[in-house]
């Protein structure tokens, strides 16, 4: 019997197989297609993803085909910046840009290379998922192989079979709709130049529209404009009242779409495929030793692009509970924990993301021109308050969390060494003690004298500022709490279920 079974080998998926394999879980990933699928479908990743790749260790695999850019501009109607949150000259406290683009198809092969080593970790290709049960505990997982009915046992399996996931069907799960739904058609493209923009007004000094995912909020017809690694791009299209799926997806109109963003620039069509852009939310994450992640519990707008990075978040979450479980003897009750940390956390991303998509789909052009001066009115009172997309991306609020200490739930800054090395490259990435000053050394923390660290100070000024003697972060970068080593460690050890002599 594995430890845990893994449904679906997409982006998610396979992270998950790279984090749970390499903290030694054994591990089964059943994925029905032979390969992965060859064209773009997300393009979009954050810092934190970046420092999950670290946790993961395939952070030097996928760096070489990923691209940093700069933010995210919205347009109004008369082409005027209504929204910046772009991120030329800001720090980086979490170790990495704000905002990474990327080629599915070369992220997915990196990701199975990663795990492609790890003796622990088996993918089965061409396995496809009919069925489960889990009466008396393990669940036992149904699937064809080759044309035979096959079956598996693991004490836990993840769903990571997207939004139609037959996982969650199985399992009778309803998906809570956020009342959101509108066409879209998305066309990915290859460029030999750049992107051709109407005059822009109000674009601040040091913006480059070129280095920026850029919304234009225009009634006519909304669209985005995406950077991408190399000389990929991508446009996304609002289908206007009245026009079809099909006929907006024929060569002719994608290309008249594309055309007039590129002049005498040359371009290669990709993909073009229409989508319903949705804010969905399962309304169970867990069933039994079953939990839902990825697109298979929630689908976001992609206006901050944050789709694929709420199903990562799904998988660190999970990954060192259960780890926690196997190696150090922790409650197999801190698993119940994972929706309510993650749940409050999705919904606040996508009701941000709905609330965008509200008013970047105006077709009215009267409050199109309302929207415009409104949101141009609050950029000048908010002048000089540096807004990123990332801001709105709430903490933990719930959970495994020493409620009520300064940034409890907040993840924890990631600064850049002396060395040039990122912080978790010294302390590694399991739980944290940073203190201010030596403190003992306990069983499952790798307690760290903050005043002693080659990063400037960064860290010892973050303890400062929260009048804290010591900060507690969790393997997934969370911050469990803060305050004196005693009663974090002791709130540690009651909140996992840990025997006494783990603290001692």
């Amino acid at each position: 019997m594995f430890d845990v079974a893994i449904i679906g080998c997409g982006p998610v998926g396979a992270m998950a197989a790279n984090l749970l394999g390499r903290a030694g879980l054994s591990v089964v990933v059943l994925e029905k297609e032979l390969t992965h699928y060859p064209l773009p479908r997300a393009v979009h990743l954050d810092h934190e993803m970046m420092r999950l790749f670290q946790s993961a260790g395939v952070i030097d695999r996928v760096l070489p085909d990923m691209i940093d850019t700069d933010g995210h501009m919205h347009i109004g109607a008369d082409h005027q910046v209504i929204r910046y949150m772009g991120t030329v000259g800001m720090a980086r406290p979490f170790g990495w840009s704000n905002d990474w683009f990327f080629y599915q198809p070369e992220l997915e092969a990196h990701l199975r290379d990663g795990f492609a080593d790890l003796p622990q970790v088996e993918l089965k290709l061409g396995a496809e998922f009919t069925g489960l049960s889990q009466e008396d505990g393990p669940v036992r997982i149904s699937y064809t192989l080759d044309g035979a009915e096959q079956q598996v046992s693991a004490r836990w399996a993840i769903a990571c079979d997207g939004s139609r996931s037959p996982v969650r069907k199985a399992l009778g799960v309803k998906l809570d709709d956020l009342d959101f739904e509108e066409p879209w058609l998305v066309v990915d493209a290859e460029v030999e130049g750049p992107v051709s923009f109407p005059p822009l007004k109000g674009v601040p000094e040091a913006a480059d529209v070129q280095r920026l995912s850029v919304m234009m909020c225009d009634p006519k017809r909304p669209a985005t404009i995406v950077p991408g690694r190399g000389n990929h791009r991508r446009w996304e299209f609002m289908l206007l009242p009245g026009e079809d799926d099909q006929q907006m997806m024929t060569p002719e109109k994608v290309g008249e779409l594309v055309g007039a963003w590129m002049k005498d620039v040359p371009h290669k069509i990709v993909r073009a495929a229409t989508y319903r852009f949705h804010g969905l939310v399962a309304e169970q994450w867990q069933v039994g030793n079953v939990f839902l992640a990825g697109d298979a519990a929630h689908q976001t707008p992609p206006f901050f692009g944050q789709g694929m990075c709420h199903g990562l978040r799904d998988i660190a979450n999970l990954a060192w509970k259960m780890a926690a479980i196997i190696h150090d003897h922790a409650s197999p009750e801190i698993l119940v924990t994972y929706q309510p940390e993650r749940d409050p956390h999705v919904r606040g991303v996508i009701g941000a993301a709905v609330a965008a998509g509200r008013y970047i789909c105006e077709l009215d052009p009267a409050k199109a021109a309302a929207r415009d001066a409104e949101m141009v009115a609050r950029a000048a009172a908010q002048a000089g308050q540096h807004q990123t997309a990332h801001d709105l991306i709430p903490a933990i609020s719930t959970g495994i969390i020493l409620r009520g200490s300064p940034s409890a739930g907040e993840r924890f800054i990631q600064p850049m060494l002396e060395d040039g090395r990122k912080l978790d490259d010294l302390t590694g990435d399991g739980w944290r003690l940073f203190v201010k000053g030596a403190a003992s050394a306990v069983a499952g923390v790798t307690t760290v004298d903050a005043a002693q660290l080659p990063d400037g100070g960064a860290v010892l000024a973050w303890l400062e500022s929260r009048a804290a003697q010591a900060v507690l972060v969790r393997p997934d970068h969370y911050v469990f709490g803060t305050g004196d080593v005693a009663g974090l460690l002791d709130a540690r050890q009651r909140q996992l279920g840990l025997a006494q002599e783990m603290a001692a």
